[in-house]
Order: C-alpha cells, then structure tokens, then sequence
C-alpha cells in the first residue's frame, strides 16, 4: 500500500506532509506526479491520488481490494467481503450517534480502461498519470477513472475526516460494474447491513439521482468464408479517428459520430464505385458501454484504383463534417497503404462481405425513445459498440439501455431480428433491471432537504440513462432506500473524461452534511 502523502498530521501524525504547492491558473495545465497539497477537500484528493495509482482494470480488482483492505485494517474498521470480490468496510459511528441507522456509502473499484490509439500505456501495470488543467483533473491520454474512483476516495475520505459527523457507515465497493456488474449482481447481502444506501456514482454537479436504465447486451457472431485476394491487388487500410467517443448511456443524446458506423458508410460508398473492392477485417470499438472513437478497416484493392479510393473517402469526410458539424472537429478519415503479407491476401467471400457491412449498416445505434416521464431523458438507446474480425468469424457487441424494460425487451428482439436474419448466431448478457424513481423515499427527500439548506438553492431531480448498480442492489436487498449523488464529471469512458475540482469540494460538503443530517 502507497502511503498517503498529503493527508492531515493532526489527524494522522505518521504521515509527512510535503509543503504546499502552488495551483495552476484557468489557463494552465500540468502533469503532475501527486496532486498539489493545496487542493480541496484535502483528503478527497488525496485518497484519489491514491487509487490512480493502482492498476484496476475491470475483473482485474485484485490490487485495489488488498489496498481498501490494507487501508480499512489500519484504522481498525471491521472488514467483510463476498465471494465476487466485493469489499464492505464497517466504520464506527462518531462519538455520540452510535444510536443512528448505519448507512451504506456504495462505488464501485473498477474503471473502463480506454486510451488514444498514439498512447503507450498498460492499464494491468501502471496507474493514471494525473494532469491538473485549470479546474479540472484529467489524464493524460487515457481514462481518468473518477468514474468511480472519486466515490470510493469520498467515502474513504468521510471515514478519516475528523470533522465528519455520522452513524455507523459501511463503505460498500464493489467489483467489475463496468463489464458486467458482476460485483452487484452476485452480491452476499448478508455482509451489507444498512437499509440506507448513498450510491456515489454518478457525474453531475448539483444534481439528486433517483432512478437509472436496465440494460443489456446482444452479442452476434457470424461465420465467414475467405479465398485469395484478386491477382494484381495491393492492401490498403481505411483509418477513422479522433472521434470524441464517450459514455454510451451518458453521451448517447449528443449525437457524437460512432466509427463503426461511419467506417461501413465509407467502405459502402467506395463499393457503389467499384465493386472489386476485397474486404481483409473490420476492426474497431473495445467496450460495449464505450461508444467507438476508432475503426479499422484492412481493403485489397488494385493499386491503378486507390487515388479514386482517396476520392470517395475526402468526399466521405466532408459530408460527416457537414453532419457533425463542430461536435466532432477532430475526426480523420483517410487510406493508409500497407506492406503486403501472405495474411492480408485472405480476403472475404464477395457475399460474406457484402453480409457483414450491410449488417453493420443495419443495426441501430443512438437515441430510440425519449421519455415521456422525465423531461430530456432518453428512455432508450442502442450501442454499436464492438466489430472485431477473426479469421473465420466476426464478432459484433451491441449494447442497449432503457429505463422501460419493455422497452429494453422491444430493442432487444430487433436487434436480434437484424443478426437472425444475417445468419448470425445472437448471445444476450448483462441482463440489469434499472432503479424506479421514488420522489417520496425519505433518504431521497433527506438528501434535496439538505442540499436546500446548505447551498441555498434546490438541487436537480433527476433519473440518468445509464445503469447504476442501484436497481441490482434493491433486488438484492429490497428494503433498501437509495439515492446517488457525484461531482461532475465529463466524457467518462474516454480519454477526455476529465472531473471537475470545484465540484468535488461541493459534492463532498453535500455528502458530509447529509451524513451528519442522518446521524
């Protein structure tokens, strides 16, 4: 376990503290090492810092469980964990509210693992690289991992402030709630005792969360068949990039372009051209709750053709641009030859060929519904979020959300409808109810209350359209009574995820205050 090096000596007199440093101004940035001492909430920042240093892929946990342990043991909190993975930490009640209801502060240990394609950088070894860019924290070229890294430094944080007040608190973390929920699902409720639960995990300053979407995944595989590349043709590959991808439940309403999508447009245009276009793999996409910032695509075409191929890709670019417009000012299309190899000569059957990329061009993706309930929420979406091509298969990751789950159901059918009818086999996972809104649960009503008195303005209410490990953990213990609240945190699942400082100091007043409310 990294020793804390910024944390108070009054409360914690065998840490050193380094001297202050200076903040950055607005319009600065800096990579740094460890966050300035500066920063606040202290101890916010500082168990973050923490916990960006430990590689924590999802299902790969296990360094950040012995760190919560090690942590949890040190201070001589009581430590339960379950069968998956999950971690919940007993912290004893301050003096005089022991009486109070214990309550549960819930996040998970996991963060999606994504990076530009021009970064070098191991997620199973090495930890974020922290940059401080005016009021903000992001990394430098990769995820962040606030999203849930900051929900699990809060908690950590209430259970070392000395100026917390609060009952009985357990400190509920838990695994893989990126790729699976995996932690929540196969939760032993019998290590969580509290009926009061505070989820930690959404990214929205000033905002009260009180529902979230069900979700789940339809995975299809299709058989291909190859033969050799026509006689005379050299390999090209068709690159898109620089897409601002993003979170597939958050960002889905923001019409950002999807690579996958605009890659079959471009390969389909250029084919309407010449039809002696041989298609090598079709590549792009790496999460299923990611929406693709990158595709690849691997064309043998003859080498007299490629300047017409350039053509239809230009024409191609502008015309996304012209759809886009300034929501995706970074997005490359271009043709990149390749150095010729046995492999690149095993192209797909002209039929197969044709029956994947009119797959891929018919499957849905974006906005489906929007609620009728809930103003500006979408009620449902669908993510074309994986193509990966091996050599006699192409495996294809589609993901879906809605907070109707007939709905959810309805999208679901379809796109299974759309792989069936292609020949391709159809898989259905991650199966998760979402969390109905409750405006009269008392811990929903404690936390608006409190948020009133303390900042002097009401908070928004809303429900988010992405799956909160909430509606898993209800099923789990169905007498529990839950809110979420967070920071504000933008772009979560891509390299430009970035949270905001002065956030972070609001979220933690709020959480503090409504700890100190219940106790």
């Amino acid at each position: 376990m990294r020793m804390p090096e910024t944390r108070d000596v009054t409360a914690f007199p065998m840490y050193d503290v380094p001297q202050p440093t200076q903040l950055v101004g607005d319009d600065q940035e800096v990579v740094l090492s460890k966050l300035p001492v500066d920063m606040e909430p202290r101890l916010v920042w500082s168990h973050f810092e923490d916990i960006s240093a430990i590689p924590r892929p999802s299902k790969h946990e296990e360094k950040m469980i012995e760190h919560l342990m090690a942590w949890a043991r040190d201070r001589g909190h009581e430590v339960h964990q379950d069968e998956a993975g999950s971690v919940c930490i007993r912290v004893a009640a301050t003096p005089g509210h022991e009486g109070a209801k214990p309550v549960v502060l819930q996040g998970h240990m996991d963060m999606v693992c994504e990076k530009n394609s021009d970064v070098e950088h191991d997620f199973m070894t090495q930890g974020i690289n922290l940059v401080v860019d005016g009021d903000w924290v992001r990394a430098q070229g990769t995820t962040l991992g606030a999203d849930n890294g900051i929900g699990v430094a809060a908690g950590m944080a209430v259970a070392d402030d000395p100026e917390a007040v609060h009952g009985p608190l357990e400190l509920l973390c838990t695994v893989d709630e990126e790729t699976g929920l995996t932690g929540a699902k196969q939760l032993d409720p019998s290590i969580v005792q509290g009926r009061t639960m505070l989820n930690l995990d959404t990214e929205e300053d000033s905002a009260v969360y009180i529902g979230c979407s069900g979700g789940a995944d339809s995975n299809g595989l299709l058989a291909l068949s190859r033969r050799r590349g026509l006689l005379g043709s050299v390999p090209v590959k068709l690159v898109i990039r620089g897409l601002r991808g993003g979170h597939s439940g958050l960002n889905i309403v923001e019409n950002r372009g999807n690579a996958l999508k605009l890659a079959v447009g471009v390969v389909l245009n250029a084919l309407e051209q010449n039809s002696d276009i041989d298609l090598v793999d079709f590549e792009g996409g790496s999460k299923h709750n990611a929406i693709p910032r990158e595709a690849f695509v691997t064309l043998r075409i003859q080498k007299t053709q490629i300047e017409g191929l350039r053509s239809v890709t230009a024409a191609c670019h502008k015309g996304f641009m012209e759809e886009f417009g300034t929501n995706e000012p970074d997005l490359e299309v271009v043709i990149e030859e390749l150095d010729d190899s046995e492999a690149l000569h095993r192209v797909l059957e002209n039929s197969d060929r044709d029956t994947l990329l009119r797959l891929i061009d018919s499957l849905p993706h974006g906005v489906l519904a929007m609620s009728t309930e809930v103003e500006g929420l979408v009620e449902t979406s669908s993510n074309l979020a994986v193509v990966k091509t091996e050599d006699e298969a192409v495996r294809i990751v589609t993901s879906h959300r809605s907070s109707v789950m007939p709905a959810l159901f309805a999208v679901r059918r379809r796109v299974g409808s759309i792989f069936r009818q292609a020949g391709a086999t159809v898989k259905i996972r991650d199966v998760y109810p979402g969390w109905k809104p409750n405006l009269n649960s008392p811990i929903v009503q404690t936390t608006v209350t409190v948020f009133e008195k303390v900042f002097g303005r009401k908070p928004e209410i809303k429900a988010i359209h992405a799956g909160l490990e909430c509606g898993l953990l209800i099923e789990k213990v169905p007498d529990m009574d839950c809110v979420s609240i967070g920071p504000q945190i933008e772009n979560a699942h891509s390299p430009e995820e970035r949270l905001q400082i002065s956030s972070t100091q609001r979220f933690y007043t709020h959480l503090k205050a409504v700890l100190a409310e219940l106790a």
